[in-house]
């Protein structure tokens, strides 16, 4: 799919972010269809034009929310995709990160590097404190993800979710500003 140069908000050496935008629903829920199988159960990104125009939208126009497409620098092709969702200002400063990858960006390492672009720029340019990533136990790629990136382990929530129709157990990982400036 031949991708425009973007402008990315922070890039790295293969990969960089840049906010979700309309015209990316048709290459965005093509990755999703391709990737289906790697995301099941864990999560249900949408697959259709009229999904993505409501998801985009909230990503885009509610300020508790930033999305954040991961894009191979080489291309342009969008690897995958972290969200800060739930964001709480005032004394809090806090949001929760939701994330997955596109099955031909799987492995490589691209969504760590997207990970750790993401965390310094919600520490840096949006000004928050904490990130918390909430992830179902025996989703081995996510867990490893988060450890990859500095998170820790924060504790248990059993029935936290509603995901894939039923109530499901999830672990706590979580980073603060002061850990990554540490480390």
């Amino acid at each position: 799919m031949p991708h425009p140069v973007p402008r990315y908000l922070a890039a790295g050496p293969r990969v960089g972010i840049r906010h979700f935008t309309h015209e990316d629903a048709a290459e965005f829920t093509a990755r999703v269809r391709e990737s289906r199988s790697l995301h099941r159960p864990w999560l249900f990104p949408p697959e259709s034009a009229e999904a993505y125009a409501a998801y985009a939208g909230r990503l885009i126009e509610d300020p508790t929310r930033a999305g954040f497409l991961v894009c191979e620098k080489d291309d342009g092709a969008i690897a995958g995709f972290i969200n800060v969702n739930n964001i709480v200002r005032g004394a809090f400063q806090s949001g929760a990160l939701g994330y997955g990858a596109f099955a031909h960006a799987a492995g490589r390492g691209l969504m760590r590097e997207g990970l750790d672009l993401v965390v310094r720029y919600a520490f840096g340019p949006m000004r928050l404190h904490r990130l918390e990533i909430n992830v179902q136990p025996l989703n081995a790629a996510s867990i490893a993800l988060a450890r990859a990136c500095g998170f820790r382990l924060e504790g248990f929530s059993p029935a936290m979710l509603h995901v894939d129709g039923a109530w499901r157990d999830h672990e706590r990982w979580a980073i603060t500003a002061e850990m990554v400036k540490s480390g």
